[in-house]
Parts: C-alpha cells; structure tokens; sequence
C-alpha cells in the first residue's frame, strides 16, 4: 500500500518517491497542504473503491497512518 500511496503523492508534492517512507508526515515532510490532502483524499477514495471518514482522515500524520487507515478500509 506504501508504494502505491507514493504513486499517489509524488502528482500532489514535489518529492521524489525514494524520499518518501513510513514516517514521512504529509504537511511538515512533504509539504502537502490541507487542500492537497484532500483532493489526495478524494483520488484515492476514487482509485481504490472506499469512503474514508473525513474525521479520521484528518487525523492521519504520516504515510504510514494513511496506509493502516486506507487497509483497514479496504478489508
């Protein structure tokens, strides 16, 4: 799931995929701002069939969060 968030993510950011890892937090590390987590948000709820609960959405830190979340959603 990490690797196909960071497909996702280098189209939102100008960060290489190597820079990006478990711990990398979307607005301090790799510069997203709150509209880019969400049109995000919205792409891969398109791209992968799910509904996330915007509450809980907001709450993710970290691609590693995003990708337990996004898991959890899709089991």
């Amino acid at each position: 799931m990490i690797e196909k968030l960071k497909d996702i993510i280098v189209n939102y950011v100008e960060v290489e995929p190597d820079a990006i890892g478990p711990d990398s937090r979307f607005m301090e590390d790799l510069g997203f701002t709150s509209f880019d987590f969400m049109s995000m948000l919205g792409e891969i709820e398109d791209e992968f069939d799910i509904e996330a609960d915007p509450k809980k959405a907001a709450d993710l830190r970290t691609v590693g969060e995003a990708a337990e979340y996004l898991e959890s959603l899709m089991n």
